[in-house]
């Protein structure tokens, strides 16, 4: 019998910026290996949501737990800990301009403790061919598509085993082909046992992969059904 367990938690949660509440009493969950998306407008506060989870905003009150952690009770010199057992990826893909893909990668494995090179070489080409771009590896940013260096932050994000990888709006800055393409790659990763919370905007993805919803809208964040969430994005 398969066991679920949250990977990811939210319970009562207050978000505040610079002294004005975001977000007030976010009840939210993601168990093991399950997809969920974090859907709401440009300027609902998802991007908010994932920074609180991954330890980059400091919360006001109640519990977050991601991975084992107590969030909102770490020490500053645990944080490292907690992000190696997520993954993130952003937008704007956060590559180093001055590096190879092989070279990215490489930097992240050697700062979180890998020191064999076989090793590291090893696990760098087994991630780059699960999302498809093994044959750039030693291809430097400037000269990939948007969609090949989203590849490239998505496999960043898949070195360590993440238990979840949290994505926000990985699709934002790429054409609607191109990004349903790299939802396909969250999908594949997920069908491989890794959770994936993604944040978006794009109603439509919802349609081509159904899952469940949490919708930001006016301070709150509801689990609600994915079509109402549709026609909330379409009106």
């Amino acid at each position: 019998m398969t066991k679920y367990f949250s990977v990811a938690s939210m319970q009562d949660v207050l978000l505040a910026q610079e002294s004005r509440t975001i977000f007030e009493k976010v009840n939210l969950e993601v168990a093991s290996g399950e997809f969920v998306y974090l859907i709401g407008k440009t300027g609902s506060g998802k991007s908010t949501i994932l920074k609180a989870l991954y330890a980059d905003l400091p919360v006001e009150d109640g519990k977050i737990i991601v991975a084992g952690y107590r969030v909102n009770h770490l020490e500053h010199a645990e944080i490292p800990f907690l992000r190696r057992k997520i993954g993130i990826v952003f937008q704007d893909f956060q590559l180093f301009t001055d590096r190879s893909v092989f070279e990215n990668l490489a930097f992240v494995m050697r700062a979180t403790g890998w020191i064999d090179k076989v090793a590291i070489q090893h696990r760098i080409d087994k991630i780059l061919k699960q999302v498809g771009i093994d044959d750039l590896m030693y291809k430097m940013p400037h000269q990939l598509s948007g969609g090949e260096q989203q590849r490239v932050a998505i496999a960043r994000a898949l070195l360590n085993d993440p238990l979840i990888v949290l994505a926000d709006e990985p699709t934002g800055n790429l054409d609607p082909t191109i990004a349903n393409d790299i939802l396909n790659v969250f999908v594949e990763i997920n069908k491989a046992g890794t959770a994936v919370l993604m944040a978006t905007h794009h109603h439509n993805f919802l349609k081509k992969h159904p899952a469940r919803v949490f919708y930001c809208e006016n301070g709150q964040v509801k689990d609600i059904d994915r079509n109402l969430v549709i026609q909330k994005m379409t009106d």
